[in-house]
């Protein structure tokens, strides 16, 4: 069986448990080890797909269609591995699989009760991953903050466990937070103690305290964490703010955290970490060559955790093309034709985002005919690419009603429409066309160039697609499907071959882009971009002085 490291998360929430455990595995798979990562969620939602984006951020898609945390994004990104519907376990789905056992007579008649019952489940699927010798590491990160009422399950199964496994199999990693008080020049080590304090009534005691910190944790107050919270001194490890997420693994690594849990579990087979690729990558991202502005048209801007992997994916897509990418959010609910060259001016690049319901559409759509009467450079992801389908459909074929039926269900134009799989479905979580399907590329296409093949798989979120009654007026009028699914023809990639770069998926390219392996549309677009901004760069330098540019 593989060893386990349980992460945990005190004093306040978003402190990064997700990048602390993500940036341990890296090291650790970067030494060799066979390692994976599971999320655990307090909230009774069976998983996050029916949830607002302002709830919880962007729900993630894996390969096997489990909608998801955020946090398995993270975890793609590092560790450049799938994840699947066994690594995100919500406290609704513990609940659901043991009523349904209670139904079923599994009980034989007994009293079902959160311990044993909830809390044998919840270790069942703590210890799932580590059961057939795929992986020698097992991380697993227990969502919220202790002391939550919501957590109490989670961390009681972590409490048996200690007790059930050999000591060196399980370990528990704290994240906590030292804050520094401006007024009194001073780092206060008092709520980390009081968060360790609480974790420990529980009957679980940290191996590990990870400090957050925005400054720099001196050796007198890394002996006084250590001393009242009872770890050793060097099992208190300073993780300072950093620029970027990606530089996390190497500040664990100087601190030593991979060497320390290493130890802890008397592990001894393992190599030098080889962090070639990490390094590269960074250096091209913190010294990039020059830099285009993106516009982000969406209706969650308000909060960025909406459109990580997009965010995300730009920034991969960025360092593969050593350009630094700035990213300039744009609610479409306040795009009108008549503001719209005011707010989208200045950019080598739009980007439509995913998105559901009737609010913004129509700024939406006006920004894709904005980017294609100007020539700028488009990319369209799931709602975005059906919003170019709208415009083109009312400003090129004449189709003065043309809709999706998701926003008008009586449109007498809906060249976008409920997939027919969808129709009889009144369930709403789950329910969608979600995870990894085939599509085939035409080859000479904008689509191909960018690929490099005509057969690609990419991941899927959604209930509308192309109106295929309407696909030979589309191309009739110059649009091009230039990539569909091999078994149902659903129109999965459109295009218009007489602009610069305008193109727009019915799939979700960011949920595959990594460090490793970045996003190939989104290498595209910013390739693209990129040529747009030096194309205007040129414009200026030769153009006099009073010109208009």
């Amino acid at each position: 069986m593989a060893k386990f490291i349980f992460v945990t998360g005190g004093v306040t929430s978003s402190l990064g448990k997700g990048i602390i455990a993500a940036s341990l595995a890296k090291l650790l798979q970067a030494r060799g080890l066979r390692v994976t990562i599971q999320k655990f969620d307090p909230y009774i939602n069976v998983d996050p797909g029916t949830l607002n984006p302002y709830e919880h951020g962007e729900c993630y898609v894996t390969e096997d269609g489990a909608e998801t945390d955020l946090d398995l994004g993270h975890y793609e990104r590092f560790l450049n591995i799938y994840t699947s519907q066994a690594n995100n376990v919500t406290t609704g789905r513990i609940y659901q699989t043991v009523i349904n056992k209670e139904r079923a007579g599994d009980f034989l008649g007994k009293t079902v009760q959160v311990v044993p019952h909830i809390t044998d489940e919840i270790k069942r699927r703590m210890l799932l991953l580590g059961q057939d010798d795929k992986y020698d590491i097992v991380l697993t990160e227990i969502g919220g903050t202790v002391g939550d009422i919501e957590s109490l399950p989670f961390i009681e199964a972590v409490r048996q466990l200690q007790w059930e496994l050999p000591e060196e199999d399980l370990m528990v990693i704290h994240l906590t937070l030292i804050p520094y008080l401006k007024a009194a020049k001073e780092l206060k080590t008092k709520p980390t103690q009081h968060s360790v304090k609480m974790l420990s009534e529980t009957g679980v005691h940290p191996d590990i305290l990870v400090c957050r910190t925005e400054e720099p944790l001196s050796n007198e107050i890394k002996r006084k964490i250590a001393l009242f919270c009872n770890v050793k001194q060097e099992a208190v490890i300073e993780a300072m703010d950093a620029s970027t997420i990606y530089e996390v693994p190497l500040e664990m690594l100087r601190e030593k955290l991979d060497l320390i849990c290493l130890k802890k579990m008397n592990i001894t087979n393992y190599g030098e970490p080889n962090l070639d690729k990490w390094k590269g990558f960074l250096d091209k991202l913190k010294y990039p060559r020059s830099k285009v502005t993106i516009g982000l048209i969406g209706k969650y801007i308000e909060l960025q955790d909406a459109y990580k992997s997009i965010l995300e994916s730009f920034v991969h897509a960025g360092a593969m093309n050593e350009v630094k990418v700035q990213v300039v959010n744009v609610h479409s609910e306040f795009i009108t034709n008549e503001n719209v060259a005011e707010k989208l001016q200045g950019f080598d690049g739009l980007l439509v985002a995913p998105g559901f319901g009737h609010r913004g559409i129509e700024g939406k759509i006006i920004a894709v005919k904005y980017a294609r009467e100007r020539g700028l450079p488009f990319f369209g992801i799931c709602l975005g690419m059906q919003m170019a389908v709208i415009e083109y459909g009312r400003d090129i074929l004449g189709l003065k009603e043309a809709h999706s039926v998701e926003m008008d269900p009586n449109t007498i134009h809906p060249v976008i429409n409920m997939m027919e799989e969808q129709k009889k479905i009144k369930m709403m979580g789950g329910t969608m066309r979600l995870g990894a399907y085939p599509c085939e590329i035409t080859p000479g296409t904008l689509a191909h160039r960018i690929y490099g093949e005509t057969h690609i798989s990419e991941r899927h979120r959604h209930r509308y697609e192309f109106n295929n009654d309407y696909l030979d007026q589309y191309l009739a009028a110059g649009m091009v499907a230039s990539g569909k699914n091999p078994e149902t023809g659903l129109v999965e990639i459109i295009e218009l071959p007489n602009h610069p770069f305008f193109i727009g998926v019915q799939y979700h390219p960011e949920l595959k882009s990594t460090v490793e392996r970045p996003a190939p549309l989104f290498v595209g677009f910013i390739d693209a971009a990129k040529k747009y901004n030096d194309q205007k760069s040129s414009l200026k330098a030769t153009a006099p002085k009073d010109a208009v540019i």
